[in-house]
This record gives C-alpha cells, sequence and structure tokens, in this order.
C-alpha cells in the first residue's frame, strides 16, 4: 500500500484552511499593520473597515440582524467562560445535556465553587448513542428538571465525541415559552450545518473560527440577543479606543466585550475564510462530507475487531467518527494509524469526559477519526485500508 498523508482530525482543528486565509493574514501583517480604534490614518480606518465586514459577514452566515452585537474572542472557549461566568449568579440554576465539553462544565464547576455549591446544576441525560429524546418525551424531560431558579439552558449543537446533533429548535422552543436564556456551543457546526440564530431563538451562540470556519487558530466569538448582552457583565475590562475619557467600561456594544487589542490578523483569515464559505455554499459542504461518512460507515460495517461509537445512521450527526479496537490498546493504534499510514487522529477523552461516560467509553476513550470538506473518497478508503490492517497487525 502506497502511503499518504491523510488531515482526519477537523473536529480539533480544520486543516487545510480555506483558499486564502493565508495570503489575508499575510497581507495585513505586511501591508497594513494597523489597530482599530486608534487611529484616523488609512490603514487604521481600512481595518476597521474589514472588521466591520467581517461582523456583517457573520450576521449572514447565522442570520443575525445586527452586526453590533457580535463580539469577537480568542476562541469557543472563552466565548462560554464569558457567557457563563457574565450571567449566572449564585442560587441560579442551569441545564446542560450529558454530551457538553470541557469548555462549559469547566467554567461551571469553577463557578459552583466559587459560589459554595450555590449554584445548582441539572444535567439532561442523553442516550448511549449522544441523543435527547423527540417530541414530547423530550418536553417531559425538561418540565421534570425545570425549577423556580432556572435561568438558562446551555447546549452543544453537536457533539465532538461522536458527532450526534442535538435538537436546538426544540430546545430553543421550551427555553423562549419558560424565559430562559438559551445559550448555544457551535464548534462542531458552524459553518457545517445551517444555523438561523432566531430560528433557534438562542440568546447568545458562540463560535469559534479554526474549525468549520476554516478559519485560522485565535479567534472566535459570540452572537448575542440584545437581552442577553444587558445582562451579561464582562469577564474583561479595559482599553477600546472609545470612550477614552471615561474610566468604566463602555456600555454599548460590541466595545462592552472588547477590550484590549484584538486578534486583527485573525479576524483577516476569518474574513477570507467567510466569503469562501458563502461562495460554496454549506449545502455545498454539508453534502460532501455526508458522502463521506457514508463512505466509511459502510466499510468500517464490514470490519470486525472495531465498532463505531454512537449512531451508525447518517442523519442528524456530523462527520465525528468515533471507534473502539476490542481488545487492543488504543494509543498503539492511534500510533500506528499516525506512524505508519499518515492518518492524523485523536485518541483519548476528547475534553469531554461526561459525554464519554455517557457513551459508555469512559475511562478509556475512542480513536476519534474527523473527516472535513477537502477530504476525498480515496482517503476514506485508504483509512479503512489501515484500519483493516491495525486490526489484523494487533489480534
Amino acid at each position: 500500500m502506497k502511503i499518504r498523508s491523510v488531515y482526519m482530525d477537523n473536529a480539533a482543528t480544520s486543516f487545510p484552511k480555506a483558499p486564502g486565509v493565508a495570503d489575508a493574514v499575510f497581507a495585513y501583517l505586511t501591508k497594513i499593520g494597523s489597530n482599530i480604534n486608534r487611529g484616523s490614518y488609512s490603514q487604521a480606518l481600512e481595518a476597521e473597515d474589514l472588521v466591520w465586514e467581517t461582523r456583517e459577514l457573520l450576521c449572514d452566515l447565522f442570520s443575525s440582524p445586527k452586526p453590533e452585537y457580535v463580539v469577537f474572542t480568542k476562541n469557543i472557549t472563552e466565548s462560554l467562560n464569558i457567557l457563563i461566568k457574565g450571567l449566572l449568579k449564585p442560587a441560579d440554576h442551569v441545564l446542560v445535556s450529558s454530551m457538553e465539553h470541557n469548555a462549559v462544565l469547566r467554567p461551571l464547576n469553577h463557578l459552583k465553587s466559587k459560589f459554595n455549591e450555590l449554584l445548582d446544576i441539572s444535567i439532561l441525560p442523553c442516550n448511549v448513542d449522544g441523543e435527547l429524546p423527540q417530541g414530547r418525551e423530550l418536553e417531559k424531560m425538561l418540565e421534570s428538571h425545570l425549577k423556580p431558579n432556572t435561568k438558562a439552558l446551555i447546549i452543544t449543537h453537536a457533539s465532538n465525541v461522536c458527532g450526534t446533533i442535538l435538537p436546538i429548535i426544540e430546545l430553543g422552543a421550551f427555553c423562549d415559552q419558560h424565559g430562559l436564556f438559551f445559550l448555544v456551543d457551535s464548534a462542531q457546526t458552524a459553518g457545517i450545518e445551517h444555523l438561523n440564530f432566531l430560528e433557534i431563538k438562542a440568546d447568545a451562540l458562540a463560535f469559534t473560527g479554526h474549525k468549520g470556519l476554516l478559519g485560522p487558530q485565535g479567534i472566535g466569538g459570540l452572537i448575542l440577543s440584545e437581552r442577553i448582552a444587558s445582562q451579561l457583565e464582562p469577564l474583561i475590562t479595559g482599553g477600546t479606543g472609545s470612550s477614552s475619557e471615561k474610566e468604566f467600561q463602555p456600555s454599548y456594544m460590541p466595545d462592552r466585550f472588547e477590550a484590549g487589542t484584538l486578534n486583527i490578523p485573525g479576524i483577516y483569515g476569518l474574513n477570507a475564510s467567510l466569503k469562501y464559505l458563502h461562495k460554496i455554499g454549506l449545502d455545498a459542504i454539508k453534502e460532501k462530507e455526508t458522502l463521506l461518512i457514508k463512505r466509511f460507515l459502510c466499510g468500517i460495517s464490514d470490519l470486525q475487531g472495531v465498532s463505531l461509537i454512537g449512531k451508525s445512521a447518517l442523519t442528524n450527526r456530523t462527520a465525528v467518527l468515533s471507534l473502539d479496537f476490542s481488545g487492543s490498546d488504543l494509543a498503539l493504534v492511534s500510533h500506528r494509524l499516525s506512524s505508519v499510514y499518515g492518518i492524523t487522529n485523536r485518541c483519548g477523552l476528547h475534553c469531554a469526559p461526561l459525554a464519554h461516560k455517557t457513551l459508555g467509553t469512559f475511562p478509556q476513550g475512542t480513536l476519534r477519526l474527523s473527516p472535513g470538506y477537502f477530504n476525498t473518497l480515496e482517503d476514506i478508503d485508504y483509512t479503512l485500508v489501515a484500519i483493516r490492517d491495525c486490526i489484523d497487525y494487533f489480534s
């Protein structure tokens, strides 16, 4: 078998990046270089225009009406920390699913410890495929966890362990009906699944630029509703280049949450990737990833000694594929796939121990493969052959 290089770790970060991303970052660093909101010379104004255009591109992608309510952060973990630590108070009650990433669970548990255990956290149990119930059963589950002090529901749109997509439209409707803040983690779906901020009735949608948005690392953000923006306490305060005569953080958007210098090179890269996504279209991206998943699921079903963790169906899932190799050390299989066959993968708990407990794969974890838009059917076929060889090698 001819050895090739196959990138299969897009759930961690996408690669390659969208065409034009590197050029955009390079052009900013070599031709612009200016900060925004700090000068009125031409380079600074050009950078300001592009940063504003990027807010507009994000509003277009997520169907959000107000660019000033797009807040830039360095990643989705910072975005979620802003939401959790800026919204929740002692004696509040919050709902989360059992598929959440540590980017949600750790800030919540940090607050709970800080509040002397007064913060109340309820976990909505998913099944062994990472799914929540549907229809009336979901409504009954949510109602059973509802308390007088319930303030918010925080949910991942799709699992970073097994790819299962959770029903955010139904969850958002429940939150709207009961006056709860609805916070969505789109780390695994932004740039792949259609996300309509108004349709899902979200108060906040956290995103990161370096995964499905095909942009560089170090840039992420939030889409906020006016309701939650007025309630959130900023996580960081400081200079904004605006209202400099005042010694208090501006109350207007987005300056309220954007203290200090933004990652402008990252925003330039994100701007380029968003334009690429608009050109290609999310439907084409989803169609390509579905084609890759279908090929993989068909191929893996014929193999003995390896099992798929989570959903085996094509519907309501992303291209995140977790595997367990019976009787084999996953770390050794992972190493062999990368060192012998050139296939990038991720082995372990994927920063989501609660999800692995739900899926029955704690504490050993799984071997995760996550193809993306730039992978090919030949990459999938090659990976299946490599997996078959690994099974034979370790049997």
